[in-house]
């Protein structure tokens, strides 16, 4: 009688209880999903409805973006800044990033100098640059004292001073994603290479540097949506004549014209999801993502 019912039993449904354990990844992750539809999702929403219903459901705002000038201006001078921006990080960013690779004694130091500036806000390093880059500041009088000057220079509000200004503040986005790739390189692959006949500028252009793609492919991604939206900085820095998609929404909505601004908002919002894309398309970016945060 027993040995008949012994499988009866195991065979019978297990108790609605048990299903918790399917439930608890959902329920952990619940109050972020909360706080994002309600503080991100449902803002984003809002935007694009004002873009489309305001005055009458219409899509005329985003027609006349196609042949409005100062937008054109405004759009291309913004992509103009971002890619300089993010080759001035790459280029700065990647010897750092060997530095720091290789360097296994000064790694905490240098760590500590590439992160010190996460400790200040963006509004400060902001007007530090201004202080520096201004009619009598301190590049302009360092100039003037060594006689490589004659009066003082215009630095400030030029697009050179944005991109200097954003280059400082978005480099540790570059320099951590592409470090944390060359450390994950195994220091053999080198060796043979070396081995083999290679010289140092081979082993870097055949081992190193392709094996370090993954984060510079997520450095740069970042550094390049980042940049795309920055607006403290340009407005501190920059000069009205190089104004980005972000002083211009700012200033619509300081007219008002929220369906102007949200129209704007969304252009950008866009850019930016097409850029990842496409990074995602052409450079698989999900998977440098992973790779470099291992």
């Amino acid at each position: 009688m027993s040995e008949a019912v012994a499988p009866a039993l195991l065979a019978a449904p297990r108790a609605p209880g048990l299903n918790w354990r399917r439930a608890v990844p959902l329920l952990l992750v619940a109050p972020l999903l909360a706080f994002m539809l309600a503080l991100y999702a449902a803002p984003v929403l809002a935007m694009l409805s004002r873009s489309l219903l305001e005055p009458a459901p219409t899509l005329a705002h985003y027609i006349e973006l196609a042949g409005d000038e100062v937008f054109l201006k405004v759009f291309t001078n913004t992509l103009s800044t971002t890619v300089t921006v993010t080759l001035g990080t790459l280029l700065l960013g990647y010897p750092i990033a060997l530095g720091m690779a290789r360097a296994r004694r000064l790694l905490p130091l240098i760590l500590v100098i590439v992160l010190l500036p996460f400790w200040t806000s963006v509004l400060v390093r902001s007007y530090a640059w201004m202080v520096l880059l201004g009619r009598h500041g301190l590049v302009n009088e360092v100039l003037l004292a060594l006689g490589l000057l004659d009066r003082p220079m215009r630095l400030l509000n030029t697009p050179l001073a944005t991109q200097i200004a954003m280059v400082h503040i978005l480099l540790p986005y570059m320099i951590l994603p592409i470090a944390n790739a060359l450390r994950q390189i195994d220091p053999s692959l080198a060796r043979a290479a070396a081995g083999l006949g290679a010289g140092p500028f081979g082993v870097f252009r055949q081992v190193t540097l392709p094996l370090s793609m993954p984060g510079v492919m997520a450095g740069v991604l970042l550094v390049f949506v980042l940049s795309l939206g920055f607006y403290i900085t340009p407005a501190l820095v920059g000069g009205p004549r190089d104004m980005t998609l972000s002083m211009l929404i700012a200033q619509r909505v300081e007219q008002l014209d929220w369906a102007y601004a949200a129209t704007l908002s969304a252009v950008l919002l866009a850019t930016a999801l097409a850029i990842i894309a496409l990074f995602q398309r052409v450079f698989g970016v999900g998977t440098a993502f992973r790779m470099s945060a291992r």
